[in-house]
């Protein structure tokens, strides 16, 4: 089943972090991956899990 697709707004909020750190990252390089969708940019909510999972526990 297809999940519907997050913005910006739903990455933060997901991850607990400020709207313009899920934009700073994107430009760093950094993050879960977002994809361009004409201007929007969308994130598939089991690449952000996955990202999320990813990182080290106890990483401060």
């Amino acid at each position: 089943m297809m999940r519907n697709l997050w913005g910006p707004e739903d990455v933060a909020n997901y991850l607990g972090v400020p709207l313009n750190t899920v934009y700073q990252w994107r430009c760093r390089g950094y993050g879960p991956a977002g994809r361009k969708i004409g201007k929007y940019v969308r994130y598939k909510p089991e690449d952000v899990e996955r990202w999320f999972e990813s990182m080290a526990e106890g990483v401060i």
